[in-house]
């Protein structure tokens, strides 16, 4: 019934005439269009087609003086003025399939790994769709195995929660990212890489993420050389293949990287369209994007869920720079790498003592949950007096509890430090930390 309604629904959205304007300007990244004023809406698509014949994809933004504002998907190359504009009709929608899984595709869904063309599903998925609907969501319940150690015990992240991991640049996000993609219990995986370094996507394939990542991922790619549109839409289509996934009845891992080059991507298509810029350059839309592109992970209304892992680049390693505490302020948690770690050359980089998992306290057992304050109390006390320790001026035997965490901190970074091929999952990382903290000082 389903299929029938959603062809039904695809025969009825079949124009019965084409519409037409022409280009009667160019500025920058936009394109002046006139002559169906009436026909084109906000997020609406156009072809123009080009001198040298070429169709060009390109969606409203805004609009002035009576004429559409479009900005392409790819270059403005052989765009002039008189161009012929013709109206694209439902064309921010995609069929997902189950078989995408081990495929790589761009933003518009299109595959670029050679594999051959991808097999459509019978129904159509929006790209922007609404998040569920937040009264008939089910509840966050039960936690699912990342395989890293510093996550699963610290930082527990439950099925359907939210997270995000931020970090400088080159402090070890995409490792993060991978090993997740790897070592993961979930079903499946679906990752999105907004505005990633052409060079790097290939790596992060073959070498981060390996075969055995692949066949169980969607990997969906926009380089920072495409233009706003393209990374901004990636961001879109990770999701909602995702959703399509949960809807199947499946755990899924959602990974995109990153939500800044989402919000930059943003930026750049407010501003062209004449928007107001605020808080560093960033414009309204910006945040009021970002928590409908979040909030469609999580918990659906059936069995499936989205677990949402989005890494987010702090400018200048700020923390409260407008994105990271935009983003902080939606999700249910954040993991923070912290580059003086890296630089100390324990990997990853997680700050355990910055970073929270707001609803690992309710899926942990009591005695998890003291174990996991005791060694984050060792922690906290050692870091309060790092600097005293370090030039030499605490005298042991001052404090017994300085003393004691001088003791377990050795061996508590140990635990914190996870090669890039390891995988620990949760019972081995409690047990782990478990047997730290019950070994006495002498043998710690």
């Amino acid at each position: 019934m389903a299929i029938l309604a959603q062809l039904i629904e695809d025969i009825g959205e079949v124009a019965e005439y084409r519409r037409y304007g022409r280009v009667t300007g160019v500025a920058g990244m936009l394109l002046e269009i006139g002559g169906m004023p009436n026909a084109l809406a906000i997020g609406g698509r156009c072809h123009v087609l080009a001198q040298d014949g070429r169709r060009l994809l390109c969606e409203v933004v805004g609009f002035r003086s009576g004429r559409a504002l479009l900005m392409p998907f790819y270059t403005l190359d052989g765009i002039g003025l008189g161009c012929k504009a013709e109206l694209v009709p439902n064309s921010d929608v995609i069929y997902p399939d189950q078989s995408w899984l081990g495929r790589v595709i761009n933003a518009m869904g299109e595959p670029i790994d050679g594999k051959g063309p991808l097999r459509q599903g019978p129904i159509a998925y929006k790209l922007r769709a609404a998040p569920p609907p937040a009264h008939a969501r089910k509840r966050v319940q039960g936690k699912v195995d990342l395989g890293v150690r510093a996550i699963n015990t610290f930082l527990s992240c439950c099925r359907g929660q939210r997270m995000g991991i931020f970090a400088g640049s080159g402090v070890g996000k995409s490792i993060l990212m991978s090993m997740f993609a790897r070592n993961t219990t979930a079903d499946c995986s679906v990752i999105g890489l907004v505005g990633e370094r052409g060079r790097e996507v290939q790596e992060f394939i073959e070498d981060d993420l390996g075969a055995e990542g692949l066949a169980r991922s969607v990997v969906v790619v926009a380089t920072s050389d495409e233009s706003p549109l393209m990374r901004r839409q990636a961001a879109y289509m990770t999701l909602t293949i995702a959703e399509f996934l949960r809807d199947c009845e499946r755990d899924v891992l959602c990974l995109i990287d990153s939500v800044t080059r989402f919000a930059m991507a943003q930026r750049e298509i407010g501003l062209s369209a004449g928007e107001p810029p605020t808080t560093k350059g960033y414009t309204p839309t910006v945040f009021a994007e970002l928590p409908k592109l979040l909030e469609r992970a999580g918990t659906g209304t059936g069995k499936g869920t989205v677990t949402g892992l989005f890494t987010v680049l702090v400018d200048g390693d700020d923390h409260n720079e407008p994105i990271a505490d935009a983003v902080r302020a939606i999700l249910d948690g954040h993991i923070v790498l912290d580059r003086g770690i890296a630089e100390r050359g324990r990997y990853p980089a997680v700050n355990i003592l910055r970073s929270i998992s707001r609803t690992m306290p309710g899926c942990n057992s009591e005695e998890e949950n003291a174990l996991i304050g005791q060694a984050r109390a060792h922690l906290a006390i050692y870091e309060d007096m790092a600097e005293l320790i370090r030039l030499g001026a605490y005298r042991r035997g001052s404090d017994p509890r300085v003393d004691e965490a001088i003791r377990y901190y050795p061996a508590i970074e140990a635990f914190l430090s996870q090669r890039r091929d390891e995988h620990t999952n949760f019972a081995d990382g409690y047990q782990a930390l478990a047997d730290i903290l019950a070994s006495t000082p002498e043998t710690t």
